[in-house]
Parts: structure tokens; C-alpha cells; sequence
């Protein structure tokens, strides 16, 4: 169920209004739109009866949302969602495009800081590497835990990019959640329900990446599973799924941006870097996500690829990765986009670890 509320409605109103929802035993979730507050009914387990809520102040009407995810949908918002990090110029979902870039493992204090002062100096706003690595073998670096978090907040206040790195299970989330700026959710756990459930008590915003084998549905489930605990601050991220090609890692599947955009008000970025496996296709695919839609993209890079002790393969070189966002700057305006300059975005160290604010924030 979904209560529009007037354009005019005070917040006094929509207040109201949620708390009746809550006094019914059902989960209001007020997320404003440009024009008006839409408010969300979730935890019901049949139809909600809309008895005294269609008669209170402030209430236009009451839409019967037939979708299986509902915070996720464009029947809640129709405007898209923009994720903007105060004391910075950066954004996801917006106008401008969001570029993540880094390794994809912090190896060191130097590898990191190399690797961090070129995506910097290219244009990136945001950074991205693993301290904590779900891997295929046992045997394989699984990463630095806290020590890479520490680095990457030496980076943030050095730099002033925001922080993208991922976090496993419920443990290295609470660890994740006090260092970095955004919390991903890896492909492997894209259906970890109990981990959804716990990014979604966080307030710091959540990459989901899309699962391995995941259909559209199954993905903005995941999705709905975050923003149901109460975390409206959810990017998606394809990044490829498993066929039966062989020439690549996966197969990314740039048809879902569109598809997502067209379902949801949640901003979709893409990964190249996992999506294709290759170095050498890392850039034509990210010319092609950005002519496609996406939000933004999030790409693997490294000054001494050979020797990475994840991922090499499909790391870019800084300078490859100077190259790609040449061609970015160049294809983003025709889609009504644009990339940050070379080395402009703000540096805000005092405030490395200040709140997040959305356009989806709730009212309530």
C-alpha cells in the first residue's frame, strides 16, 4: 500500500500519518519526492485497510502497489534518487556521473596511496579497494582487514575522496561501517538476507552488487530487503553474470540499466572491471555504460597490475585509466552528463566521517 500525500501536506501531516501506520502495526517508510511525500506501508501481510488514512489531513489518495518490492519502485518515487556527501561535490544518481576507481584489494600503504593520487588527479570522486576479500580459494589473500580500513581513511583525508570498500558478513561490517563512506554488498552475498537486513540499520549508503545468476526481480529484492530496515541510501551495481561465454569473466549485461531505470528510482552504476575480466575490454565497456545510462562506473586500477595480488587481469594501468576517462569526458554530454574535471573535486578531511544525505531521506 502507498499513501500520497498533498503537494501541500506539513510535515506535522506526514508525521501523523506514519505514526498512525505504526499504531496499526505496520512499518511507514516517508520518502518526499519533488512535488510531494509518498509514504510506504511495509510489514502487512495481506491487504492494509485504508479506513481512517484516506480521511486524515494531508492525504490525497492510497494506491494498491501490486509489484513484490515496493520502497524500491517508482510507484513510491517517480523522481530518481540522488545520494550527495557533504563538505564534497560528490553524488551518485544525479546529473554528474560518479566515478569509483582503485585496486581491487589493499595490498599496502604504498600501493594504495600510488594508486589513490592518480584516480584522484584523473577526476575520481570516490575510491575503491578491498580490505576484507571473499575469495574462491581458501588459500588466496583475503586481505588486510582493519589495517586496509585505516589506510583508505588515511586516503579519504589526504585526498578527499569518499571510501567505497566491501563488507562480508555481520563482523567486518561494524567494521566497514565506522571507517568507510559507502558500504558494498559483493555479488556472493547479493541473497545474504541476515546481511541485508543489518546494512539496512546502518545509515551510511550501500552498493548492492547484482548477483552472479540474479534476475532484475531478485536484485531489486535485495534491494528492498535494505531500504526495509529503514536504509533509503541504496545504489545497484551491475556487474556482470555468469553465461555460457567464455571469451570474458562474465557477460555484463548493460540491458538492466535501462531495465532497472525504468522500475526504480534507485541510481544504477556499472563495473566493468568484473563485468568483462579482460583489461582491454574494461574501457570500451565503460564507453558503453555511460551511452547507456548508467550512473556511474566503478573500475579496478593498479600501477603494477602483473604483481596485484587480486584481480590483476582486469585492472587498469593509471595511465589506461587516464585514457578512459578522456573518452568518458568526451561521451558524457551527449547523454546529458557530466564528469568532473581533472583533479576538481573538494578535499573535505575535517569532515571524512560526516553523515550522508539523500534525496530519499525519510520525513518521518
Amino acid at each position: 500500500m502507498l499513501v500520497v500525500m498533498q503537494a501541500h501536506a506539513t510535515e506535522d501531516q506526514v508525521r501523523a500519518v506514519c505514526q498512525k501506520i505504526e499504531s496499526m502495526g505496520y512499518r511507514a517508510h516517508a520518502l518526499p519526492g519533488a512535488q510531494r511525500t509518498a509514504i510506504g506501508i511495509t510489514g502487512n501481510k495481506g491487504e492494509v485497510e485504508p479506513g481512517t488514512l484516506e480521511e486524515m489531513p494531508g492525504v490525497q489518495e492510497l494506491i494498491r502497489v501490486s509489484k513484490p518490492y515496493k520502497l524500491v519502485s517508482r510507484d513510491l518515487k517517480e523522481e530518481n534518487t540522488i545520494i550527495t556527501f557533504p563538505g564534497t561535490d560528490a553524488s551518485i544518481g544525479g546529473r554528474g556521473l560518479a566515478i569509483i576507481a582503485g585496486p581491487c584489494a589493499i595490498e599496502n600503504r604504498e600501493q594504495a596511496f600510488t594508486v589513490a593520487e592518480r584516480v584522484c588527479r584523473a577526476g575520481a570522486q570516490f575510491f575503491r579497494g578491498g580490505a576484507y576479500k571473499p575469495r574462491t580459494s581458501p588459500y588466496s589473500f583475503q586481505g588486510l582487514g582493519e589495517e586496509g580500513l585505516r589506510i583508505m581513511a588515511e586516503i579519504r583525508d589526504k585526498f578527499g575522496m569518499r571510501i567505497v570498500t566491501e563488507a562480508i558478513d555481520n563482523e567486518s561490517l561494524e567494521l566497514v561501517e565506522e571507517y568507510a563512506d559507502v558500504i558494498q554488498i559483493g555479488a556472493r552475498n547479493m541473497q545474504n538476507f541476515s546481511l541485508l537486513k543489518r546494512a539496512g540499520r546502518t545509515r551510511k549508503p550501500v552498493l548492492l552488487k547484482r548477483g552472479m545468476s540474479a534476475t532484475v526481480e531478485e536484485f531489486l529484492m535485495a534491494a528492498e530487503y535494505v531500504m526495509s530496515e529503514g536504509n533509503y541510501n541504496v545504489i545497484l551495481c551491475e556487474r556482470g553474470v555468469r553465461t555460457f561465454a567464455d571469451h570474458t569473466r562474465n557477460t555484463l549485461d548493460l540491458s538492466v540499466v535501462p531495465a532497472v531505470q525504468r522500475l526504480s528510482h534507485l541510481p544504477i552504476v556499472v563495473d566493468p572491471s568484473h563485468g568483462t575480466g579482460k583489461r582491454n575490454k574494461v574501457t570500451p565497456l565503460s564507453r558503453a555504460a555511460v551511452a547507456v545510462g548508467a550512473d556511474g562506473l566503478i573500475v579496478e586500477v593498479h600501477h603494477q597490475p602483473d604483481k596485484a595480488l587480486s584481480d590483476g587481469m582486469q585492472s587498469l594501468y593509471p595511465d589506461q585509466f587516464d585514457d578512459l576517462m578522456s573518452q568518458v569526458r568526451q561521451i558524457a554530454p551527449v547523454v546529458g552528463r557530466t564528469v568532473p574535471a581533472i583533479g576538481s573535486h573538494t578535499s573535505a578531511p575535517l569532515q571524512a566521517r560526516s553523515g550522508v544525505q539523500s534525496s530519499a531521506s525519510p520525513l518521518t
